[in-house]
C-alpha cells in the first residue's frame, strides 16, 4: 500500500509528464518528423512554438493573479483534460492556424501543471510536515522529456507525424489518472496538521525584481536551445539522425539533476546554486552553435539536461517557500518573465535560422543574454533579500 506522500509525488511527476513533457516537449522531437513529411517550415514551426509560450504566459498571468487554493485545484485538475484533447487534435488538422491555436491550449495546461500543481503540491507538503525539497517532483519534467524523446524515436520506423501525437494522447489520458486521483484537494487553511500558523515572508521588491529578470534571460536561452536542439543537430551531416537521441539525452539528465540541485543548494545556498547552474547551462548552449562533433553533442546535452531543469526547480522553489499559504501565486509572477522570453526567442530565432540557413547566431544571441543573467545574480547575491 503506498503512503499518502507518495501518492502526491506520483500525482505531481504524473502531471507534469502530461502538462509538460507531452503537451509541451513532445513538439521539440515531432517539429523534424512534420518538417520532412513538408507540413511545416522553419519559420511556422518557430511560430507554433511561440504560440505554445504566449499559452504558458497566460497560464503564469492566472497563476499569479489567484490566490484561492480550491479556485487552483479546480483550474490544475482542467489542464490535465485540455492537455489530452489538444494533444490528439493535433493529428487531426495540417492547418497551421489551427495547430497555433492547439498549441497556445496546450501552453496553458503546461502553466497549469507546473505552476498551480506544483504549488498545490508544495502547500501539501508544507501543511503536512514534510521537507519542502521539490526535486523529486520537478524530476518529472526529465522523465517527460525522455518519454516523449524515446517515444517518437521508436515510433519513427512505423508510425507517421499523426499516429505519432495520436499515441501521445493515449498516453496522456493514461497518466490523468493519478494525477487527477492522487493529489488531494486543499482545505484551504492557513495552519499545518501541527497547529502551526502558515506565515508568508515576502522579499524586498528589488530583490525579486533582480531574480526576475535573471530568469527571464534563463528563459532564452532554455527555449532557444530546447525548441531546436534536434532540427539543429539532424541538419548537421555529422549528427544526422542523432537529433532525438541528443533531445532524450537531455531528459535522462534532467530527471535525477533537481534532486542533486536540491543538495548543493542545501549545502552552498540557494543563489549560489543557481549561478553555477546559471553557468552550466550558458557552456552548454555556447557549444551547440558551433559544428560539433557528435561526442561534443553529447557534453552539450548533459549539461543542459543536468542544469535547465534545476534552475526551475531552484527557481520555484525558493519564490515559492516565502509564500507557504499560496506559493502558486509568487511562482507565477515570477514565471510572467520567463515566460515572455520564451514568446520572444523562437519566433526571432525561427526568422535567423530561414535567413541564414543556420542557427549559431540565435545560439549566439542566446549565450549573451544568458551572460547578463549570471551578472544579474552576482549582483542579487549582494543585496539583502527582505526588506530593512
Amino acid at each position: 500500500m503506498l503512503k499518502t506522500n507518495t501518492k502526491v509525488f506520483i500525482a505531481g511527476i504524473s502531471s507534469l509528464i502530461l502538462t509538460m513533457g507531452i503537451a509541451r516537449f513532445a513538439y521539440t522531437p515531432l517539429l523534424q518528423v512534420m518538417q520532412d513529411a513538408h507540413v511545416l517550415n522553419d519559420a511556422i514551426g518557430g511560430w507554433l512554438a511561440t504560440f505554445n509560450y504566449m499559452g504558458y504566459l497566460t497560464g503564469t498571468l492566472i497563476a499569479a493573479s489567484i490566490s484561492d487554493l480550491k479556485l487552483k485545484d479546480t483550474l490544475y485538475r482542467l489542464s490535465l483534460l485540455i492537455a489530452v484533447i489538444t494533444t490528439i487534435a493535433m493529428a487531426w488538422t495540417e492547418n497551421w492556424i489551427v495547430w497555433a491555436i492547439l498549441r497556445y491550449l496546450s501552453g496553458l495546461t503546461s502553466a497549469g501543471g507546473l505552476l498551480l500543481g506544483s504549488g498545490l503540491i508544495l502547500n501539501w507538503l508544507i501543511r503536512h510536515g514534510y521537507k519542502m525539497n521539490m526535486g523529486v517532483h520537478f524530476g518529472g519534467v526529465g522523465l517527460g522529456i525522455a518519454v516523449s524523446a524515446l517515444a517518437v524515436e521508436l515510433m519513427l520506423p512505423g508510425f507517421n507525424w499523426i499516429e505519432q501525437w495520436e499515441m501521445f494522447a493515449l498516453l496522456g489520458f493514461i497518466l490523468v489518472l493519478p494525477a487527477w486521483f492522487w493529489l488531494p484537494r486543499p482545505d484551504g487553511h492557513n495552519i499545518t496538521k501541527t497547529g502551526e500558523q502558515l506565515i508568508d515572508k515576502p522579499p524586498s521588491k528589488q530583490w525579486l525584481r533582480f531574480l526576475s529578470y535573471s530568469y527571464f534571460c534563463v528563459g532564452i536561452g532554455y527555449v532557444v536551445y530546447a525548441t531546436f536542439l534536434v532540427v539543429i543537430a539532424n541538419n548537421q551531416p555529422a549528427l544526422q539522425g542523432y537529433g532525438n537521441w541528443a533531445w532524450l539525452l537531455v531528459g535522462i539528465t534532467t530527471i535525477p539533476s533537481c534532486v542533486m540541485w536540491d543538495k548543493i543548494a542545501e549545502r552552498r545556498g540557494e543563489i549560489n546554486a543557481l549561478l553555477m547552474a546559471y553557468v552550466l547551462m550558458t557552456i552548454s548552449i555556447f557549444i551547440l552553435a558551433f559544428n560539433v562533433p557528435l561526442y561534443m553533442l553529447v557534453i552539450s546535452a548533459l549539461i543542459y539536461g543536468g542544469s535547465m531543469m534545476g534552475i526551475v526547480s531552484m527557481m520555484l522553489s525558493l519564490v515559492g517557500k516565502l509564500y507557504p499559504t499560496k506559493p502558486a501565486k509568487p511562482m507565477g509572477r515570477i514565471s510572467v518573465f520567463y515566460a515572455i522570453a520564451q514568446i520572444i526567442a523562437p519566433v526571432i530565432s525561427g526568422y535567423i535560422a530561414e535567413a541564414t540557413g543556420r542557427y549559431s547566431i540565435a545560439l549566439a544571441l542566446a549565450t549573451a543574454i544568458m551572460l547578463i543573467g549570471i551578472i544579474l545574480l552576482i549582483v542579487l547575491k549582494r543585496m539583502p533579500e527582505q526588506e530593512k
